[in-house]
């Protein structure tokens, strides 16, 4: 309807004038709505420490990429991956559920015996392959009209095929390193691309495809996982920069790796720039578990460990659905929050019978409000190189390991006071370590989670743990630990 003064006049005007009038005199308040529902590119990497980047701190790795998404976007200081090794953080990453209710408490090896010598106890099983019944974020947003594409790391079941694989877990557009003529976890093709390129190449093609309708890409790199295998040019500029420097925390190779992953954050960024996607594209970057001890100082423990250092991750967002970009929140957060925030940000319905643990973090990425504080739990009742089966809760400040061997030690500390876990409050603080350990008792009965079986009838009190935790074959199941000559770009055969 007319304003009540245009309509007086509207018996003096033909109507060509009257448009005229309107568009003259109106004030243009109109927004120009986007195209379609956000777009959403999730790149996860692998084994990347919570001190890896620049945005959180770390002045030997230049990651200029990244840190240019920090200042326009929000990073969460204080962000987690749900579990403590790839598989299970992968599987709450498309369930959005902690670890008992899908069921993958970590990479299961069929070669490593479920009680070796030095297994005190016998391990809790785990799933070896997320269960076809699990509903996925790619399902989940491919209902709701999005294209999906899937590029990189599974490990979530095995096969090129079937529903344990990427195309069966919801994605239209699958590349797996072996179809593009990649030894599997070797940085090195064929004919000599480097697999963080080629996979960034391929979700570019995705994008570009897709620019005209909502799109998914989720870009689980290879990279940084050891051993690290650098682009030379990259290796000699670290090597250089390293110089006499004896801090094992800056080591060339490492470095080196993760700058490639920056550049090819880079190449996304300017993709979306080029195809006018930036304002409708949340962009998320974060890992699948802490880093390997080397790396994660002053945060105690690493990769397989519920210490800080194995659990803490970098986490930034950027692009569709951030107000007032270039915060940073020390809201606790974990992996299984990124699916919910998905569906809110994209307006996706939840998938019926589909139980979510995380919460959605949109109104925080909106600036309307914090979400309010709930505890974060870990379960990982099996073992990974000399760490033990172990349970942990974090609510509020106060975080509670429960060791599952010797009778259930726990250990308390205040992260506020001590984020590198050097004090243990156990006996300090009686009424805090018992109201969490009840806390968590009561979590791991309400998600009926699977605990260690009982006493290793072969346990052999003489018998060496392995050495090299982060290395160990129970996160390794396919071999990533080949020794290769840093920086070789000799060919990988296919497999």
């Amino acid at each position: 309807m007319m304003p009540p003064l245009i309509r007086h006049w509207s018996a003096c005007l033909t109507w060509p004038l009257l448009a005229a009038a309107v568009a003259m005199f109106t004030p243009d308040t109109t927004v120009a709505e986007p195209p379609h529902p956000p777009n959403v590119i999730l790149i996860f990497i692998d084994d990347m420490g919570w001190r890896d980047v620049g945005f959180m701190g770390n002045e030997f790795i230049e990651t200029p990429n990244l840190d240019r998404l920090a200042r326009r976007g929000i990073v969460f200081d204080q962000a987690y991956a749900s579990a403590p090794n790839c598989a299970p953080t992968r599987a709450c990453l498309m369930s959005g559920q902690y670890p008992p209710r899908h069921g993958i408490y970590t990479v299961v090896d069929p070669r490593q015996p479920r009680g070796s010598p030095w297994h005190k106890l016998l391990a809790a099983e785990s799933r070896a392959e997320l269960s076809p019944d699990v509903v996925t974020m790619a399902e989940a947003l491919r209902s709701g009209g999005y294209a999906t594409g899937f590029f990189g790391m599974w490990n979530l079941g095995r096969g090129r095929s079937g529903p344990v694989t990427p195309g069966g877990q919801g994605f239209d557009t699958v590349v797996f390193p072996e179809n593009l003529g990649f030894a599997k976890d070797a940085y090195f093709a064929d004919d000599g691309r480097y697999l963080s390129d080629r996979l960034t190449d391929a979700t570019l093609e995705f994008i570009t495809a897709n620019r005209d309708r909502p799109f998914f890409a989720y870009l689980p790199d290879h990279a940084i996982h050891a051993p690290f295998e650098p682009k030379p040019d990259l290796l000699r500029k670290y090597q250089q920069k390293h110089g006499s420097n004896d801090d094992s925390r800056n080591d060339p190779a490492y470095a080196a790796t993760v700058e490639a992953v920056d550049q090819n954050v880079g190449r996304i960024v300017s993709a979306l720039e080029r195809l006018h996607l930036t304002d409708n594209t949340l962009l998320i970057f974060t890992s699948d578990n802490g880093g390997t001890r080397q790396y994660t100082r002053p945060l105690h423990g690493g990769k397989g460990e519920l210490y800080e250092g194995g659990l803490r991750v970098p986490l930034v967002m950027t692009g569709a659905g951030i107000e007032r970009p270039g915060r940073r929140s020390d809201l606790p957060t974990a992996s299984i929050d990124i699916y919910p925030t998905l569906l809110e940000l994209t307006n996706t319905s939840a998938p019926a019978g589909h139980q979510l643990d995380g919460i959605s973090l949109v109104p925080l990425l909106r600036g309307t409000r914090v979400p309010p504080a709930r505890p974060l739990f870990w379960h990982f009742p099996c073992y990974v190189g000399p760490s033990p089966p172990t349970s942990a809760i974090r609510q509020g400040n106060f975080k509670l390991l429960q060791f599952f061997e010797n009778g259930g030690r726990v250990e308390l500390y205040d992260l506020a006071q001590d984020p590198g876990e050097t004090v243990d409050l156990a006996t300090r603080s009686p009424a805090k370590t018992k109201e969490l350990l009840r806390l968590l008792t009561q979590w791991q009965q309400d998600t009926q989670a699977a605990l260690p079986v009982g006493p290793n009838p072969d346990f052999d009190a003489a018998a060496s743990r392995p050495r090299g935790r982060n290395q160990s074959a129970t996160d390794n199941p396919q071999g990533k630990g080949r020794n290769r000559k840093q920086g070789s770009q000799r060919k990988q055969k296919r497999k």
